[in-house]
């Protein structure tokens, strides 16, 4: 094995042009700057895995670079089409020891596959700063005031690119959620109240001497409802689910009792792990704690297990339910229907969130759809700050969205 490795290896030195080790610092740099957490100590590790696996085949060497570069399942789209599209030369194993860098196709050559704006901009760091100043550059600077974050308002989540999502996820922490207060049980003094506090109006009495009897009165307390999150986190969810993440994790720290709730094949409470200040961290112990993250969908089982063992303990005082899912469900809607009309009756207001509304042709034709959709209170989309904004704003108004419900449930 050595014997294929050192040769490579002493070769990597001699051509100025193209060496092994600066391919791979520079595959790596590519790695990170797309969002992966690469290191110098991931960049040694490749280097050793690669002199001990050799580069024979090109699919050994794909999964060599992947064993070291990719440490969470959600990594791996990116990985995958980082791979492709670095070392996209297809004579790569007869030109691996002289390893010139390779070059994506520019004007006039055939396309290739099509590259996400992150890997697009972590290949081409420096594209659109070598343009003359002027008129252009005044032009680019009136260009990002209102009108740039408007369009990133209405921007998709899965179009964004690297600055984008983090202008995105700067601006969700910012979010502020204001549901409706609802009266409780308790009572709170107030100068015009309807019922009378007698405990208080006796203390008064014995204050003045009992000439007089001042009546105290009280009303019921208001507060917000408990507000629970049970989202996707599907293989058709993942481009959504990071984003949303940090729109619990805004909740979480904008209110109290905020229940998380994550769920593919399995349910996974999250409550305690949204609750860190760090939204970076918060993220990532989710993503760690997770098992089934962008695996398939069993809705109907997990909503199952949820009305089982957790309706009863976060579904109290007029709970409000966001249900983010697009109801592609794997079992076909088995047993979707009965879990859905149970958990709509334990909550004051459940209100489906699916990103598939934004297009304009969607229709309820999906099994899962149909099976959720007579169940909710509101259907509205999820898939840009707009829509979250939206979101805000409806949870304010009980009964904003009943029209749009009404139009989509005559669809079916």
């Amino acid at each position: 094995m050595n014997t294929v490795a050192d040769p490579m290896v002493a070769r990597a030195g001699d051509e100025p042009g193209g060496k092994l080790l600066d391919n791979l610092m520079h595959f790596a740099r590519t790695l990170r700057a797309a969002g992966l957490p690469v290191g110098p100590g991931s960049v040694i590790d490749a280097v050793r895995a690669v002199e001990a696996a050799g580069i024979t085949k090109r699919e050994d060497f794909y999964w060599t670079l992947h064993a070291v570069f990719v440490s969470r399942s959600d990594h791996r789209p990116l990985f995958d089409q980082a791979f492709h599209a670095f070392w996209r030369n297809p004579q790569i194993l007869e030109r691996m020891l002289s390893l010139l860098l390779p070059r994506l196709p520019r004007e006039g050559e055939p396309p290739g596959e099509a590259l996400s704006r992150r890997l697009s901009e972590a290949l081409h760091p420096g594209q659109g700063e070598n343009e003359s100043e002027g008129e252009q550059r005044i032009e680019w600077e009136a260009a990002l005031t209102y009108s740039d974050r408007e369009v990133l308002q209405k921007m998709d989540f899965e179009d964004m690119s690297s600055d984008e999502l983090a202008r995105a996820k700067a601006a969700i922490s910012r979010m502020r959620l204001a549901i409706a207060d609802i009266p409780t049980r308790r009572f709170a003094p107030h100068s015009r109240g309807l019922r009378v506090d007698m405990r208080r109006s006796l203390r008064a009495v014995l204050r003045s001497g009992g000439a007089i009897i001042p009546l105290r009165r009280q009303r019921k307390r208001h507060r917000p409802p408990p507000l629970v999150i049970l989202c996707d986190i599907s293989g058709s969810m993942g481009r959504y689910s990071r984003m949303l993440l940090h729109f619990m994790h805004a909740l979480t720290s904008d209110r109290d009792r905020v229940f998380s709730f994550l769920f593919g094949t399995r349910l996974t409470d999250i409550t305690r792990l949204m609750r860190h200040r760090d939204v970076d961290k918060a993220v990532d112990a989710v993503v760690d704690a997770v098992d089934d993250w962008s695996g398939g969908t069993r809705i109907g089982t997990c909503l199952h297990d949820f009305n089982q063992v957790w309706a009863r303990r976060v579904l109290s005082q007029g709970a409000v339910v966001l249900l983010v899912t697009d109801g592609l469900d794997r079992a076909g809607g088995e047993g979707l229907a009965e879990e859905m009309e149970r958990l709509h009756k334990s909550c004051r207001r459940l209100i489906w969130l699916n990103p598939l509304l934004r297009y304009e042709g969607f229709e309820p034709k999906s099994l899962g759809v149909r099976a959720i959709l007579p169940h909710v209170d509101a259907f509205r989309t999820v898939h840009n700050l707009e829509s979250l904004e939206q979101l805000a704003a409806a949870l304010a108004r009980p009964g904003s969205g009943a029209e749009d419900l009404v139009r989509w449930k005559q669809a079916m």
